[in-house]
């Protein structure tokens, strides 16, 4: 549980500093880290606390889940 809240804290302090790729590396970072941590948290803690803690990735992720969801709908990049 606390690995999941340091990763939010880190997610929400990176989303503050100033990037020139627009966070898109910092993205791909938390993402790798973020789904293992996910599935480890809802096998330690129950599926409730899993669900909630992608729901708070998602929000800060958001973008990188709307390109996906563009890209598997076929909807061009806008």
């Amino acid at each position: 549980m606390t690995c999941s809240l340091l990763w939010l804290l880190a997610a929400n302090l990176i989303a503050m500093l100033p990037s020139r790729d627009h966070h898109w590396r910092a993205a791909y970072a938390l993402i790798a880290i973020g789904i293992p941590l996910a599935g480890w948290l809802t096998y330690t803690s129950g599926p409730i606390w899993g669900m909630l803690f992608v729901a708070a990735g998602a929000s800060l992720l958001r973008w990188p889940l709307i390109y996906v969801w563009r890209w598997l709908r076929g909807s061009p990049r806008v």
